[in-house]
């Protein structure tokens, strides 16, 4: 599984560039906005700098033709860009269109599997669930996750599934379970992954330990 950070912040990309585990990047308008990015044409070439995969940038744009066109802007930017679309009817039309002219896609706000069939038909490079959006209303959106796993392997269809809306570390396992190619989150989860009690508990008493060994060898 390759991982995302689902951020525009260029101190978060950085940090987990020297983990040495970041495999891309997703943003949004919001996550834009959150960043205080005045120039986003800039703020994706320096994003792009930092990381060696894939950096998903979405469209503004709503209607078949001003996606299309933006998205050959955004594509223009840097080879790494992969353009986020909505799917919506326009937006499965630019998918189509976009995949013809070699641009990548990122069909976004995905919330059932007949969503992502549509997508993957176009040609989308990638599909995005939105795990935590389904679970906040009462849905299972790891089950989404299995079922568009088992339709694009029944029809060896080449869209991977980037999971998205990423809460916590359990939907980040659970996603590689249910066979997600990606998993894009937020830095505080990916900070968490790296956490469990029983290793702080562990670290401690091995350098407790060595603390009263050095003691007892120079007392």
């Amino acid at each position: 599984m390759r991982f995302f950070l689902d951020t525009a912040d260029l101190t978060e990309i950085q940090e987990a560039v020297a983990y040495g585990i970041l495999d891309g990047v997703t943003t949004n308008p919001t996550l834009m906005a959150k960043a205080g990015v005045s120039d986003p044409e800039s703020h994706y070439r320096k994003i792009c700098e930092i990381v060696s995969g894939d950096v998903s940038a979405e469209v503004i744009a709503t209607d078949y033709e001003a996606m299309v066109e933006e998205a050959k802007q955004l594509a223009n930017i840097h080879p790494n860009i992969v353009v986020k679309i909505p799917m919506i009817p326009d937006g499965v039309k630019a998918i189509a269109t976009l995949s013809q002219l070699g641009i990548r896609t990122n069909c976004t706000l995905i919330f059932s599997p007949a969503q992502a069939l549509l997508a993957a038909k176009a040609g989308a490079t990638y599909v995005s669930p939105f795990l935590g959006r389904l679970d906040d209303i009462g849905h299972d959106g790891i089950a989404l996750i299995k079922q568009i796993r088992l339709i694009f392997d029944n029809y060896g269809f080449e869209t991977q599934i980037l999971a998205a809306s990423i809460r916590h570390p359990k939907h980040v396992i659970a996603s590689a379970e249910a066979g997600a190619d990606v998993a894009t989150m937020p830095f505080k989860v990916l900070q968490q992954l790296f956490k469990h009690p029983l290793t702080d508990i562990g670290l401690e008493r091995f350098l407790s330990d060595y603390r009263k060994h050095l003691e007892s060898t120079t007392s």
